[in-house]
């Protein structure tokens, strides 16, 4: 039988486990539950059981399998194969080559789940394997990953790529990470329902609060089809997120240069609403000759980026491919 890579995204609901071919055809892939009692201590070993009986039931043999790559969300010294700290799923100071590496008997490659999905995408999906891309994922948070002349970028240890916390509003609201005013507080899903949450307390007889108040709740999935239904008040909230992020994107690409910027994550299903505002607001700001060769684009391989990336990153280390 031909080699295969194993990829691994652990997210702090589920684990997404594929086996794919050295072209990335995905030949299988399954899910399980992120088991995070205990600090997430069954993690590893509920992961290698799946992957052992998926083995087994697949007739892949452990001498068919080149690696297994795995993204974890949180700070990753993907050098050293260490989660220095996961917050959603209980991790810190996990060993995690070492140990999924003795539990398999099979080389182990680690990463940022951000760094991974953006491996994915830049592989098979919206990257198109360019050289130099900036991808970032927009969802209860912001991550991002950063590829550079065809290789992933992960800084002294492992913290490069981190866009979430780039601090974009002095004094801005608290950020998870400790800081205030990180780009997180504003551009994720949580902080578009911050910002309409602040919008409602303001205008309490707007058709945004009466929404509110007869549903009980608002996502930012609401704000967005209500701005693309005319609100004002949603409107301005998107159009504002997207200046932000706009703005962050463009200093970013200044120091990088990239060809691509690809957008991921639950909130980038917003579509062209969101697309449009964002290339707008990069356009503004951008140093022109860094605009003239960079294209903004939707992810297109949604959950099984992680994976698909966590499978080249074997191929990266293992195999020493690059883009």
């Amino acid at each position: 039988m031909s080699e295969s890579i194993i990829g691994v995204d652990v997210g702090g609901t589920t684990i997404k486990i594929g086996f794919l071919s050295e072209n990335g055809d995905i030949l299988a892939k399954c899910e399980i539950p992120t088991n995070k009692t205990n600090n997430g201590s069954a993690i590893l070993t509920d992961m290698w059981k799946t992957i052992s009986d998926e083995m087994y039931h697949l007739d892949i043999k452990k001498d068919d399998i080149i690696g297994i790559g795995v993204g974890v969300p949180g700070f990753v010294n993907s050098e050293k194969g260490i989660v220095d700290e996961a917050v959603n799923i209980g991790w810190k100071n996990v060993k995690i080559r070492d140990e999924l590496r003795s539990l398999s008997d099979l080389p182990v490659c680690v990463a940022n789940d951000a760094n991974t999905a953006v491996l994915g995408e830049n592989w098979l999906g919206a990257g198109n394997q360019a050289k130099n891309v900036l991808a970032i994922t927009l969802g209860t948070g912001v991550g991002g990953g950063i590829i550079v002349n065809g290789e992933l970028v992960n800084g002294e240890n492992g913290t490069a790529g981190e866009i979430g916390h780039s601090t974009v509003k002095i004094n801005g609201l608290p950020c998870n990470c400790g800081k205030k005013g990180c780009l997180e507080t504003i551009a994720s899903a949580t902080g578009i329902v911050k910002q309409a949450e602040v919008a409602i307390n303001n205008n309490p007889s707007s058709e945004l609060a009466t929404y509110y108040n007869e549903h009980g709740d608002i996502s930012a999935k609401d704000v967005f089809d209500m701005a693309k239904n005319g609100n004002k008040l949603c409107k301005e909230i998107i159009h504002y997120t997207m200046d932000i992020l706009g703005f962050s994107l463009a200093n970013i690409a200044t120091v990088l240069n990239p060809s691509k910027i690809l957008i991921g994550g639950g909130v980038s299903k917003a579509g062209d609403i969101l697309i449009e505002g964002l290339k707008d607001s990069f356009q503004n700001y951008a140093l022109p000759r860094t605009n003239d060769v960079c294209t903004i684009k939707l992810a297109e391989l949604g959950n099984d980026a992680g994976m698909t990336g966590a499978a080249f990153l074997v191929k990266q280390q293992i195999r020493h491919v690059v883009f």
